[in-house]
């Protein structure tokens, strides 16, 4: 499966449907876009898709006391305004992306042609919901914040048998969260037991934009979501949500981890030549405890070691004593460092070694 999708991908929420204002939507696109330009990142902008008149049932319409059910029927979006939202995500060089409630915005998703798909935690165990995304054959993301653990492995079984590419998110599903409930350590549980996907981190905390995405990135985890909003009509923003300037940070941020964790995590990474040139300077050399003749089998009574090391001369790090170590070529006085020319060695009959050897010390 294709995972590359989800690599270094961030996915900015609008918070709470803009309001279900269109006008606010399309400004909050125009902001924070011209932010994941100026940034050089690549970044989805999703929106929450819910049918309203099937997601709320007809008796609870009209029960203003109960909070989320009135925020969403407050938000409440037509099909034309999400489908003029879509296309000006497309138009700012953003992924469109949604996160489906129900089936018929499952299928709004595919109407509007959505590359991916977002399952949320409270709906990583909604079976029938599950199947019609599935259905899709899109690449997800879920996020499992609160999910008990069989279901996070049912949902994820779920998908590989399907080949679905699927990305998980480490969450905590409370609006905001502490820094000290962020449980980052998740990341590296989900990897362990989610081995071949790729695992994300969607935050909502609201006192720091820098430090939990460094830690993310340098535990593994390559695709992050963070709802966005923007400061307009007196309205306040909600703490866990990000301005242009909170997220022009994040992405900072996440520059700086990149620049720091470096480019080789699969291999060993090739030393610098200030790092090399650095270590050469502590390395012993090896010098003539006495004069030394040509034919003499060295032994640990023939030399010592002592800095500084000096161009061509042979170090602790190439030293072979016993029955099979190196044979003198040459005399050596007392005192005078043993260069790799005055012994027998593989390294003599290595160009390029030999060239290692002299180009080093002083």
């Amino acid at each position: 499966m294709n995972r590359d999708i989800f690599e270094n991908l961030f996915v900015l929420e609008m918070t709470n449907n803009h309001q279900g204002n269109l006008e606010r939507g399309l400004e909050i696109v125009r902001q924070h876009s011209r932010v994941v330009r100026f940034n050089g990142v690549r970044a989805a902008i999703k929106l929450q898709f819910r049918d309203v008149d099937s997601f709320v049932h007809k008796d609870f319409r009209e029960r203003a006391d109960i909070r989320y059910i009135k925020r969403v029927l407050d938000t409440r979006m037509s099909k034309e305004d999400y489908s003029a939202l879509v296309e000006n995500i497309k138009k700012t060089g953003c992924i469109p992306m949604a996160t489906p409630f129900d089936e018929k915005s499952v299928d709004w998703c595919v109407e509007f042609n959505l590359p991916i798909i977002k399952i949320a935690s409270a709906d990583s165990n909604d079976w029938l919901l599950l199947e019609r995304i599935a259905a899709t054959r899109k690449p997800c993301i879920v996020s499992f914040g609160g999910t008990p653990l069989k279901d996070m492995d049912d949902v994820v079984t779920f998908f590989e048998r399907r080949s679905i590419p699927l990305a998980i998110n480490h969450c905590v599903a409370a609006y905001p969260h502490e820094d000290s409930e962020s449980e980052l350590d998740q990341i590296d549980f989900l990897a362990n037991r989610y081995p071949g996907h790729t695992i994300g981190y969607s935050c909502h905390e609201y006192h720091d934009w820098t430090t939990s995405i460094t830690i993310a990135y340098a535990k593994g985890a390559r695709t992050f979501e963070r709802h966005i909003d923007i400061q307009s009509d007196g309205f306040k923003v909600a703490a866990y949500s990000s301005l242009p300037e909170q997220l022009d940070n994040w992405f900072r941020a996440f520059h700086k981890a990149i620049e720091f964790c470096g480019t080789a995590r699969s291999s060993r990474k090739i030393p610098l030549q200030k790092e090399t040139a650095y270590l050469d300077t502590y390395i012993r050399g090896v010098f003539a405890k006495n004069d030394l003749t040509a034919g003499q089998l060295l032994s640990e009574n023939d030399i010592y070691l002592a800095i500084p090391l000096q161009k061509g001369q042979l170090s602790t790090r190439e030293l072979m004593l016993g029955k099979y170590g190196h044979r003198m070529t040459q005399n050596c006085p007392k005192d005078a460092a043993i260069t790799i020319d005055m012994i027998d060695s593989p390294y003599c009959n290595s160009p390029h070694m030999k060239e290692l050897i002299y180009q080093r010390g002083l």
